[in-house]
């Protein structure tokens, strides 16, 4: 099965597992992913992520992340899709509940956090919000 969006897949999968009380999810692995992980596990909102090789596939291990019971992820969102790219100079990247979430940028510089990007003054492609 071909998936048209590889990140908005993985965000689903991390939705669904949270909503569903489960300690861990799997996610077919790729770079871009990785890199977002890291931006989510930086920021506290997941534990972390382990790459395994399953039947000659790599794979995606995310350990997802509760407080009291609840998922620390109330909301994840993918903004820019295959069908509407949404990109965003630095004076134009969004604040996510008025500065309590992140959103997720791809950057010349990598992807970041949306307050790494305001640091190091670059804007880029906003790939997901989370809150």
């Amino acid at each position: 099965m071909n998936i048209s969006d590889p990140l908005g897949d993985m965000l689903t999968r991390i939705r669904n597992a949270q909503m569903r009380g489960m300690s861990k999810t799997t996610s077919p692995a790729s770079k871009l992913r990785a890199r977002v992980l890291d931006v989510l596990t930086d920021e506290g909102y997941i534990r972390g992520y382990a790459e395994i090789e399953k039947s000659g596939h790599k794979t995606l291990e995310i350990e997802l992340k509760y407080y009291e019971g609840q998922p620390v992820i109330s909301e994840i969102k993918r903004v820019s899709k295959p069908g509407r790219r949404v990109y965003s100079s630095v004076s134009d990247i969004p604040l996510v509940r008025n500065g309590l979430g992140i959103s997720i940028l791809s950057t010349s510089q990598g992807v970041m956090s949306d307050n790494a990007a305001r640091a190091k003054n670059v804007g880029g492609e906003v790939l997901c919000r989370v809150f």
